[in-house]
């Protein structure tokens, strides 16, 4: 009997292994993720600085930074899904600027539109606004005020932000327990039967 349990039973326990490893990953995460917002809530109360000049690791990135820099010339333009400082859902706008020949380069949000293809006149210049993260150059300045043509874009919120990863543990721990259940239910069923006077 115990030999027809025993592979069953190995399955279990690596099933409930990962999930447990996998829940205890989901709290070092919610920590890792708590301290990340503590850092971004700060950043936004600390002074203007200028838009870096040189390359930085990701941890170096000073997100969520009250920040000037000035746009050289536009290289590119792109329309990224966003919404307007109401609320409203549409397109931002982010120009790819050059900001020297040693220079990372700079992306500016310079506002928001309903249509993605809207055409706006600005060719760059000083800019003002605050850092936050963007998925192709990893950091834009969204413009403090929006260029013509335009509308204000929504500026960086933590609160846009999620952290999930306190419920996600608990889901993870609540799969491995009710696996535990099952199996327990079922091995002492089988028990029972096997039990049974033939």
């Amino acid at each position: 009997m115990m030999r027809r349990l025993a592979i069953p039973t190995i399955i279990v326990a690596a099933s409930v292994a990962l999930m447990v490893a996998l829940g205890i990953w989901q709290l070092h995460r919610a920590a890792w993720k708590e301290s990340l917002l503590a850092r971004y809530d700060q950043a936004q109360r600390l002074p203007p600085i200028t838009w870096p000049t040189t390359p930085l690791a990701d941890d170096q990135l000073p997100l969520f930074r009250h920040a000037t820099g000035v746009c050289l010339s536009p290289v590119g333009k792109r329309a990224v899904a966003g919404h307007s400082v109401g609320g409203e859902p549409g397109y931002v706008q982010v120009i790819d600027c050059s900001t020297g020949a040693e220079g990372p380069g700079m992306s500016v949000e310079v506002g928001w539109s309903k249509n993605p293809n809207a055409i706006t006149s600005w060719r760059g210049g000083p800019v003002s606004g605050i850092i936050a993260p963007d998925s192709r150059t990893r950091m834009r300045l969204v413009a403090a005020s929006p260029a013509p043509g335009l509308q204000p874009s929504a500026p960086p919120s933590t609160a846009a932000i999620p952290n999930n990863h306190r419920l996600y543990a608990i889901q993870w721990f609540s799969f491995a327990t009710i696996a535990l259940i099952i199996y327990g239910m079922a091995a002492r069923k089988r028990l029972k039967q096997e039990a049974r006077p033939k």
